[in-house]
């Protein structure tokens, strides 16, 4: 049974995930940008610009411009909305279904060390 990590280990899980996603090649997201990747992928769609600029309080060029920016690393796509024509969907891409998987598995590896780290700090090694 997986332990949680505690409050203390949260931040330095973020840290680790973060730099370890900036390391990696491929996208290089800001928070916003992967706040709203994140959104799309793990919140039940359909997706609009509203809806995202509703969901994260901010504002719709604000969603817009990082939803240009996921689309250059196709980790989404836009297509307008066939019952709405004034209304664009924001839709999942094949690349993008792989960047979250990287995305957990970046997260489960910084989960992982930190418990160690929090293990090997309960129960240190004696000198000899």
């Amino acid at each position: 049974m997986a332990v949680a990590p505690s409050t203390d280990q949260l931040p330095g899980i973020l840290r680790d995930t973060i730099v370890a996603l900036v390391r990696r090649e491929g996208a290089d997201l800001s928070a916003r940008q992967l706040g709203v990747f994140l959104t799309c992928y793990l919140q039940d769609g359909p997706h609009t610009v509203r809806g995202l600029a509703a969901a994260l309080k901010v504002s719709k060029p604000a969603i817009t411009r990082a939803l240009d920016r996921l689309g250059e690393f196709d980790l989404v796509r836009r297509k307008i909305d066939p019952q709405d024509r004034r209304s664009v969907l924001v839709q999942r891409t094949p690349k993008g279904t792989a960047f979250l998987r990287d995305v957990r598995s970046t997260l489960n590896d910084a989960a992982a060390a930190a418990r160690k780290s929090a293990a090997a700090e309960a129960h240190p090694k004696r000198g000899g």
